[in-house]
């Protein structure tokens, strides 16, 4: 059963990634390339960014124009800043629109990919044991908690796996986070010995 226990350890992995980089980050990110392909959605995103830069420019010439002075430039900049102003609504109403029903699917495909995978693989596997403890290698109790709730005596169980690996995941992320900072830490202080002397 050797894919299992590579399938869990990724599973956690992809867990943890999610967890750490946060799914609104990912939600986000998902959202900015699914705008960059080649569809009527980009299209519109497009028309919605160049009306912004529209209704901004027009809003910045109205600032720099008197409406007393020169009351007919500034109301037609006015008109058109108005009209401008209402497509760009009605086009970000839109988008707004189909981004909650884009964020409702990849949060569901999310789950499902993660956590919907997880709960499948206990209880699908539940009876399955992960991988086989050498005869005689540890006592009984400990056999016995290891194939805990339902994996034959003297293997580990997928429950028990489960938990190995999202510990396992953790303690290296931590691991790893403190090497990094160390690190980081150590090329600060380098130049700053370099300044004083």
């Amino acid at each position: 059963m050797i894919p299992l226990i590579w399938t869990i350890l990724v599973l956690h992995v992809a867990i943890f990634l999610v967890n750490t980089i946060g799914a609104t980050t990912i939600d986000n990110l998902i959202w900015n390339i699914y705008l960059k392909l080649p569809t009527s959605l980009h299209q519109t995103a497009q028309e919605q960014s160049k009306l912004k830069r529209e209704v901004v420019q027009l809003k910045r010439e109205m600032n720099n124009t008197s409406s007393q002075d020169e009351f007919a430039k500034w109301a037609k900049l006015r008109r058109r800043h108005d009209k401008a102003l209402s497509d760009y609504e009605a086009l970000n109403q839109e988008l707004s629109s189909k981004k909650s029903s884009f964020d409702w699917f990849i949060k569901t495909a999310r789950w499902l990919s993660t956590t919907g995978v997880k709960i499948f693989i206990q209880f699908r596997y539940s009876k399955t044991p992960v991988f086989a403890l050498p005869g005689g290698w540890l006592p009984y109790p400990v056999e016995w908690l290891l194939s805990f709730p339902r994996a034959p005596q003297g293997s580990v169980s997928v429950q028990v796996w489960n938990s190995v690996c999202a510990t396992a995941v953790t303690v290296i992320a931590e691991i790893i986070t403190g090497a990094v900072l160390q690190v980081q830490g150590k090329a600060q202080a380098v130049p700053a010995t370099a300044k004083k002397q």
